[in-house]
């Protein structure tokens, strides 16, 4: 008689055990010979060490499973146990072209040709560049690169900054301690972090410093080791802000910069330093740019319409 326990590693562990533990009654269904216990986040198995075995191998695929598709439904519990470690390729090589799942368990994949280039010069380039209009899944894009990243073990932390100029001098008027005053200008990055994450595990990995937001500012001095680090908004960061980004590149470390050059919010326009180092950047290799247009804006209809009448005017 052999007796073992084990972490449930998931944010919340009671998504393992289905609605009314129908996943549990499953799985117990599934190993018979074995008295499972489960309390919290672990599980404590005693029975013959075979089956033991086996059953660990089940509850990782598991975990793995919901870690992917946010997801474990009855079925997928039987699927798993059913095909026990034959499971294991499928879970990780399906879908190549999907880079992570939504939490409400939706695939989210470059849709556009240019997030496509976005994906593919990822795979062999440290530094991207990534320039368009409002609307062309730059971030979004980027931030899912970042989270596939994560969760393949490529990377142990995202850094994800943006340049606080809307913050400007009343920065100090704005009510709440510091982080209360940036949590508005970085909203848009917990968003797009929010639909690939469950909030628990997100709220758990912000707390852990697994995930990292601040304001570009907080960047200098640093050097930023097996990370991958997002600059967003990178047309108001000025030359040296965004040289000092650029050199916090550490070891085992990717970098992507966004941003839009045509909504520059500096006092004098020519003070970015996103056009200046496209620029001089645009010949090193193992660095890639990506010039997005209104061809891959993906948000509502009349967002192209509305960028078209601004190019058009701007034109005139």
């Amino acid at each position: 008689m052999t007796e073992r326990s084990f972490l449930i590693n998931m944010p919340d562990p009671s998504a393992l055990h289905g609605l009314n533990d129908t996943n549990l009654e499953i799985i117990k269904q599934h190993f018979p010979k074995l008295k499972l216990v489960f309390r919290g986040d672990n599980v404590k198995a005693i029975g013959d060490s075979e089956q033991i075995t086996k059953f660990g191998d089940c509850l990782d695929l598991m975990v793995n499973y919901h870690d992917k598709f946010q997801k474990l439904t009855t079925d997928n519990v039987r699927e798993i146990l059913n095909a026990g470690p034959g499971m294991s390729e499928s879970i990780r090589h399906s879908d190549d072209d999907i880079l992570v799942y939504s939490t409400l368990g939706k695939p989210i994949r470059a849709r556009t040709e240019n997030q496509k280039k976005l994906v593919e010069l990822s795979k062999d380039n440290d530094l991207l560049l990534a320039i368009g209009p409002a609307g062309t899944g730059k971030t979004y894009t980027a931030i899912a690169l970042a989270v596939k990243a994560l969760k393949d073990r490529k990377v142990k932390r995202i850094i994800l900054s943006r340049p606080a100029v809307e913050a400007g001098e009343n920065l100090g008027f704005l009510p709440g301690d510091l982080k209360e005053k940036l949590d508005p200008y970085l909203q848009p990055l917990y968003d797009a972090l929010l639909d690939m994450l469950p909030y628990k595990k997100l709220e758990k990995m912000l707390e852990e410093q697994v995930i990292q937001i601040a304001p570009l500012a907080f960047m200098r001095g640093r050097t930023l080791s097996n990370s991958f680090a997002i600059l967003d908004e990178a047309q108001n960061a000025s030359i040296n802000q965004l040289k000092m980004f650029l050199t916090r590149m550490g070891e085992q470390s990717q970098f992507i910069v966004t941003g839009d050059i045509t909504q520059i919010d500096l006092r004098h326009k020519s003070d970015s330093g996103l056009p200046y180092a496209m620029d001089i950047l645009k010949n090193i290799k193992g660095i890639g740019i990506v010039k997005m247009g209104r061809e891959d804006i993906i948000r509502h209809k009349l967002v192209n319409d509305i960028v078209k009448a601004y190019e058009d005017s701007e034109n005139k």
